[in-house]
Parts: structure tokens; sequence; C-alpha cells
């Protein structure tokens, strides 16, 4: 089932309306809302399903930043008068949530991480690719997953077309400098709401040990790995996926499991 685009005032998003609690999905840096196409499937009946499109190249320029970001999310819950949700962040999307939980745990009923920055990541390398090195796009985003296929043509040209394009680059920098400044190391033993943590084993981006810092220093945490996975495990592994998600929301708000 597809759901439309909405756009009202600053905000663009989706909206599924399948079920009492809502469960916000963020996506990362060069995310989009097909990085979700699983989980809407699987939960988008059962939840009210929300995907805000962070406003990655809309906002200020003097406003672009990771906590930008979060101000941008921390007004869209506001006024959509969302209660208590589910969060979910992949990336840079975790790394927002993480940010946005500290400051307001009394809204999160819990909080789902899969390849989350906010303790280290690796995703350029030390240096920004040069505009027009094609070749280096296509073999970073392919290395973003295990097996180099998800990456789709789709996926590279749009990345590519995201370097190559002046002010969308210097936005992608800002907000990837913004991020690594906002390491979350000493802060993360703060959060009190039940935490799960999917990471792919072979991680190229957020590595495996990142999942296992992370549940090591969030209390209410549990951690699964899996194997021959990459850093967007809610797109490779799908079903694993959505299994770990379904049995932890069934846990976590004793609604009944997807699909029934």
């Amino acid at each position: 089932m597809e759901y439309p685009t909405i756009k009202d005032g600053k905000y663009t998003y989706i909206e599924t309306k399948g079920g009492e609690e809502t469960l916000i999905l963020l996506h990362g840096l060069f995310g989009a809302l097909s990085n979700f196409e699983g989980i809407i499937a699987a939960f988008g009946q059962s939840y009210n399903v929300v995907i805000p499109i962070l406003p990655m190249f809309e906002l200020p320029i003097r406003e672009v930043s990771v906590m930008g970001l979060v101000d941008h999310l921390s007004d869209f819950i506001r006024d959509k008068g969302y209660r208590k949700v589910h969060l979910l962040g992949n990336s840079l999307g975790g790394h927002i949530a993480l940010l946005y939980t500290l400051a307001n745990q009394d809204k999160i009923a819990s909080l789902i991480l899969t390849g989350s920055s906010g303790l280290f990541e690796s995703a350029m390398g030390n240096s920004f690719p040069k505009r027009g090195d094609f070749e280096f796009i296509k073999k970073k985003t392919q290395d973003t997953f295990f097996d180099p296929s998800i990456a789709s043509n789709e996926l590279i040209n749009e990345v590519y077309s995201i370097v190559n394009d002046r002010n969308r680059a210097i936005r992608v920098i800002a907000t990837s400098k913004s991020a690594v400044r906002h390491n979350l190391g000493d802060k993360l033993h703060n959060i009190k709401v039940p935490t799960l943590l999917i990471w792919g084993r072979q991680d190229q981006v957020t590595p495996a040990f990142v999942g296992e810092k992370f549940h090591e220093l969030i209390p209410h945490s549990r951690l699964h790995l899996i194997d021959q996975c990459g850093h967007a495990p809610m797109m490779e592994k799908k079903d694993d996926f959505n299994r770990f998600l379904s049995a932890f929301l069934q846990e976590v708000s004793g609604l009944v499991s997807v699909g029934k």
C-alpha cells in the first residue's frame, strides 16, 4: 500500500494512520522514503508510521547542523500533537533521535537505532570526494551494503547528484562536521527509555563495535547483530529487521503482532 506525501507548511512527511501508537522513522544524510519501504509494509497498518523528510538542504545555512534538524523534529512532533512516540533512526537519523530523546524522554515510548552515528562514523573518509568522481561515489554507496547490488542505480545517481550540487554538498559537509562535534559518549547513560539496537555485522560506516558500545553505554538496551549485513539493515535484511522490531514493540507497547 502506498501513502501520499503530505506537505504542510514547513513539513513534508508521510503518515499511515494505521494504529493508535506512533512510530516515527528518521532517515540518514543520504536517506529517502525508499529506505523504509520494508518497515512501512510490515507496520503501516498496525502503527501510525510517520516519516518526516528532514530538511537537510532547505534549512537556512546558519541553521545547518545536527541540532537544526533536531529542532525541526521537535517542532514537527509538537505541532502534530504526538504524545508519546516510538522513535527509530538510521545513521544520522539515529543521531537526531538520540539528541531528541535526551531532551524529551517523557515523550518517548521507545528508541530504536540502526547504524546510528553519535559515537563513531566513517562515511566518505577523511575528505569529501571531488565533484564528478562518479566511480568513487558508486563504490562508497555500494560499500554501505554487504551486498553491493542493493545499491540501485537510482540510489547511486541520487548520491552523485547531491555531491555535485555545490549548495547541497556544502550542507552535507556542515551537517557531518556538526554531527562529529556532537559525540554523545558521555551522555548515553542518561537514556532511560527502552532501547533496541539493530546492527549489521559488516557495517563499514558505523562498524559493529559501535553498536556494541551503544549497548554498553545505554542502560535499558538490547542489541541484535545481523550477519551478511551492512549499514542499513532495514533495507538489506528486511525480514530479520522487522522480526526484531516487532518483538520489541510488542513487548514495549503490548500491541498484537504485525499482520494479525
